[in-house]
């Protein structure tokens, strides 16, 4: 541990950057966002005051400090027993309790793929602080996060259904009067995937009008303010 002196001030660090990409679609003459966050964050590690000998304002900085790193315990736990199956889904997880919790709550159990890279001491002194990082590292790992794209679902739905018009539209362009099925199980009836296609394209042009009039709708409520 670095002793502690009135000028060496401590603290966490939480740095975020937004990313949006925005698409134009010619076919639709529509335009998707997909919007990303990226985190970078430097965690203050724990102290004793006993080693650093901080007072005054470094030892309340310290307290605020190891605080929101047992908060942030707390949540790692939780979340690592909601994994395991130790816990529901609804269980309670204290991201309130804690600014720090608070501003990593996408990260830690959101909808994002997170890296934590663990820094420990090879100090004899520095035991107690090295086995509670690790104790910290191996539940983290166990947290389990599905990350989605973060797309308007409608934008979604006209996507996933123009790539189906494209695979229809190549397996009619296939001869004679059926086409292998996509799964392998025998063949389908030229006809019948014409049907198909037909649906997805009238399904695509309602999608695409029902979404340009909210466009148009929030356009003009920008318009009145």
């Amino acid at each position: 541990a670095v002793v502690s002196t009135q000028s060496r001030s401590r603290s966490h660090a939480v740095f975020n950057i937004i990313v949006t990409q925005i698409t134009h679609d010619d076919m639709t003459n529509l335009e998707t966002e997909k919007v990303s966050k990226l985190s970078l964050v430097d965690l203050a590690g724990s102290e004793r005051f006993s080693k650093t000998g901080a007072t005054g304002d470094r030892m309340k900085e310290g307290s605020n400090i190891n605080k929101s790193l047992t908060t942030l315990g707390m949540v790692i736990s939780t979340l690592a027993d909601i994994a395991a199956g130790k816990k529901g889904k609804g269980a309670f997880v204290p991201y309130r309790d804690s600014t720090l919790t608070w501003l990593l709550k996408d990260n830690l159990g959101g909808n994002s793929r997170t890296v934590m890279i663990a820094t420990i001491s090879p100090a004899d002194d520095n035991f107690e602080e090295t086995l509670s990082t690790l104790r910290y590292a191996d539940r983290a790992k166990r947290i389990i996060n599905n990350a989605v794209i973060n797309e308007d679902a409608n934008a979604k739905v006209i996507r996933e259904l123009r790539e189906e018009v494209d695979k229809l539209r190549s397996e009619l362009g296939s001869r004679g009067g059926t086409v292998p099925n996509p799964d392998g199980s025998g063949y389908v009836d030229i006809n019948k995937l014409k049907e198909q296609l037909s649906q997805s394209e009238s399904l695509i042009s309602e999608l695409s009008a029902t979404w340009e009039e909210k466009l148009k709708k929030t356009e003009e409520t920008h318009k009145e303010r």
